[in-house]
C-alpha cells in the first residue's frame, strides 16, 4: 500500500475567513492532482491563530460556522480526498451565548462534500503566551478517522498541538484503533524550538509504537511567529522527512507498507543553525506585520549605531530597499564617524537616506525651560529631550507618509529602561525588542558572513559592529558608564527575567551582589515604561509581552 498524504504549511491570517478558504481549497486541488488523498492543515487554519479575543464574539463563532460550510462544499469534487482542517466550534450563535463551557478549539475531517468527524483538542495551554483557557473548554473524546481507499487506506489519530505533548492523548488514539498519528499545530517559535518539537515528538511515538506527521503553522501574527518546519517520524522515531523552515510550502508525502511495517518517506531539509532561525524569523516578523496590516513601508532613525543597522538590515531583507527610508537626526553630541557609518549602511543596502538635524529644535526647547531649569546641572532631562524630538520628527514622517516607524531598542534596553518614553520608544513595531544585546552583536556578525535573501552582502560597516556602543545625548557617553558590561548583564537577565532564578541564587553563581541588585531594580522600576512600548517580535521562550505581566506597582524584591 501508499498513501500521499500532504501537509499544507501555509501562512493564513488572523480573520480573514474567505481568504483563508481559498488557500484551503487551492491546497486540495494542487495536492489531490498530485495523487494526495489526505491533506493536512495547521491549528485554527480557517480562522487564523491566535485569534483571541475574537473567539468571544458570536459573530466570529457564527461566521467560522458558515465558513465550515463553505468549505465542505467546496471540496465535495474532490473524491477520496479527506481534508483535516482547523477551526473554532460550540455555543448557541442563535442566542448570542458563546460561553467557554461549549466552545472548543477543534479540527474537523472533511471527505465527499460532508463533515465525518470534529475532534475537540484535550489539553489547553495556559502559560507563556498561551490563553487557551480563556477561550475554550477540553474536549474529552478521541478521533480516529479512515483516509486512502483499498488496500491504500489507513486509521489515523488525530490530535491538536498540546494534546501530543502529554503521553494520554496519543495512547488512547492508538487504543482506538490509530495507525498513524497526525498533530496539526500552531506553536510559536523561539529559539530551538523546532528542533524541541521534534525531541518531544519522538517521544510520543517511542511510546505508542505510531508513525507520526507533525504539520505547523508558519507566518507572522503580531508579536510572534510561526516557523513551519513540519516533519514526519517513523515507528521507531527516526526523521522520516522535515519541511522547509519559515516558508510556504506544500509538503509532500508518502505511507508506504514494507516488510517492517508502515513507512513514511519524504524530503528531509537540512538542521539549521539558530542564527538562520532567528534571523529568518525577525524577516518573517517585520514582512507579516506590515504586509497584513497595510502599511506601505517602514522608517526608521539610522543613528550609526548597532540596533538601527541590524534593524535596517532586517527591513530591507523582508521588504527590500524601496519600502525603507531611514534618517539620520544628528545632535550636538553626535560623533563624526555615526555620520559617516550612518551613510555608508544605508548606500551598501540601496535605500533612502535623509539627514534632519535636531539642534535648532534641542536649542528651542532650552531657552523655553531656561528660566525653569536655571541654576541646574544637565541631565537626563536634556537626554530625552533630544530622544522626544527624534521621536516627534520621524512620527511626523510616519503620519505624512503612511510608513510605520520601526522603534530600534535592544531586551537589555527594555529591560533597564535604558530607553525613553516617546522618545526612541515612539513608533509602531519593535523588531529587536526580545534581542539582547549580546545577541544584536551576534546576529549582526553573522549577517554580514551571510546574505540570506540576495538583499546586500556585508551591509553592516564593521565600525559599527567594534565601537562601544553609546547613546550620543551627552559628551563621550557610553552605554557601560552607566550599565554592567552588557555580557555580565545579559546574563543576569537571561537567569532572572527569562529562568525566574532568585537573586540570592545569582550571587552564589558568581555575579557581584553589585550588579545584580542594580540590574534587577533597573528591571522592577521600569516595567511602567515596558507597558507603553510598541508590540515586538518574540524569539525567547520569554519576552517583554504576554509571557512577562508583573504588576508595576510592587514592593517584592527577590
Amino acid at each position: 500500500m501508499t498513501l500521499k498524504l500532504c501537509v499544507a504549511q501555509l501562512n493564513f491570517f488572523v480573520g480573514d475567513l474567505d481568504g483563508n478558504v481559498r488557500k484551503i481549497v487551492d491546497a486540495a486541488q494542487q495536492a489531490y492532482a498530485k495523487g494526495a488523498r489526505l491533506l493536512l492543515t495547521p491549528e485554527l487554519s480557517l480562522c487564523g491563530y491566535a485569534a483571541e479575543d475574537l473567539f468571544l464574539r458570536p459573530a466570529f463563532i457564527q461566521a467560522c460556522d458558515d465558513a465550515l460550510l463553505g468549505l465542505t462544499t467546496q471540496l465535495a469534487g474532490l473524491k477520496g480526498m479527506t481534508v483535516v482542517v482547523g477551526h473554532p466550534t460550540g455555543g448557541d450563535t442563535r442566542t448570542r451565548s458563546v460561553s467557554t463551557q461549549s466552545r472548543h478549539n477543534a479540527a474537523s475531517v472533511l471527505r465527499d462534500g460532508r463533515v465525518v468527524a470534529t475532534y475537540a483538542k484535550r489539553q489547553l495551554p495556559n502559560y507563556q503566551v498561551f490563553d487557551e483557557r480563556r477561550y475554550f473548554s477540553p474536549g474529552e473524546d478521541v478521533c480516529v478517522f479512515d483516509a486512502g481507499e483499498g488496500e491504500d487506506h489507513v486509521r489515523v489519530g488525530l490530535l491538536i498541538c498540546e494534546d501530543a505533548w502529554f503521553d494520554a492523548p496519543a495512547q488512547s488514539t492508538k487504543e482506538a484503533g490509530a495507525e498513524l498519528l497526525v498533530v496539526i499545530n500552531a506553536s510559536p517559535f523561539h529559539i530551538g524550538k523546532g528542533y524541541e518539537r521534534e525531541s518531544v515528538m519522538a517521544q510520543r511515538v517511542q511510546a505508542t509504537g505510531l508513525p507520526l506527521v507533525y504539520a505547523h503553522l508558519v507566518g507572522g501574527q503580531d508579536e510572534v511567529v510561526f516557523e513551519g518546519h513540519s516533519f514526519a517520524l517513523n515507528g521507531d522515531a527516526s526523521l522520516a522527512a522535515r519541511a522547509s523552515s519559515f516558508k510556504e510550502e506544500l509538503f509532500d508525502l508518502q505511507l508506504e507498507q514494507k516488510a517492517s511495517g508502515r513507512w513514511l518517506v519524504g524530503s528531509v531539509e537540512p538542521v539549521r543553525t539558530a542564527e538562520a532561525d532567528l534571523w529568518d524569523a525577525l524577516v518573517l516578523g517585520v514582512r507579516d506585520y506590515i504586509g497584513k496590516n497595510g502599511f506601505p513601508g517602514v522608517l526608521l532613525g539610522l543613528s550609526g549605531g548597532i540596533d538601527s543597522a541590524l534593524v535596517l538590515a532586517i527591513a530591507v531583507d523582508a521588504l527590500g530597499a524601496g519600502k525603507v527610508r531611514t534618517v539620520m537626526m544628528p545632535s550636538p553630541y553626535t560623533a563624526d564617524i555615526s555620520w559617516l557609518d550612518a551613510r555608508e549602511m544605508a548606500k551598501r543596502m540601496g535605500v533612502r537616506y535623509d539627514e534632519i538635524s535636531i539642534v535648532p529644535e534641542f536649542e528651542a526647547f532650552k531657552a523655553s525651560l531656561a528660566t525653569e531649569f536655571s541654576g541646574l546641572a544637565l541631565d537626563a532631562t536634556e537626554e530625552n529631550i533630544q530622544a522626544r524630538i527624534r521621536g516627534t520628527l520621524l512620527m511626523a514622517l510616519s503620519n505624512k507618509f503612511g510608513s510605520i516607524v520601526l522603534t530600534t531598542g535592544n531586551k537589555s534596553e527594555m529591560a533597564t529602561g535604558y530607553c525613553t518614553l516617546y522618545g526612541d520608544m515612539a513608533g509602531g513595531f519593535a523588531v529587536i525588542k526580545d534581542l539582547a544585546k549580546t545577541q544584536v552583536f551576534n546576529l549582526a556578525r553573522w549577517r554580514n558572513s551571510n546574505n540570506p535573501y540576495g538583499t546586500c552582502a556585508n551591509p553592516i560597516p564593521e565600525r559599527i559592529i567594534t565601537r562601544p556602543p553609546s547613546a550620543e545625548l551627552r559628551p563621550d557617553q557610553t552605554d557601560q558608564d552607566s550599565l554592567p558590561a552588557y555580557e555580565i548583564l545579559d546574563a543576569i537577565l537571561e537567569r532572572y527575567m527569562e529562568n525566574d532564578q532568585s537573586i540570592e541564587s545569582l550571587i552564589a553563581e558568581g555575579f557581584s551582589r553589585e550588579d545584580v541588585e542594580k540590574v534587577t531594580r533597573l528591571i522592577k522600576i521600569n516595567e511602567y515604561k515596558r507597558r507603553q512600548s510598541p508590540v515586538g517580535i518574540r524569539v525567547t521562550h520569554r519576552s517583554f509581552g504576554k509571557d512577562w505581566r508583573y504588576p508595576i506597582t510592587n514592593r517584592f524584591r527577590a
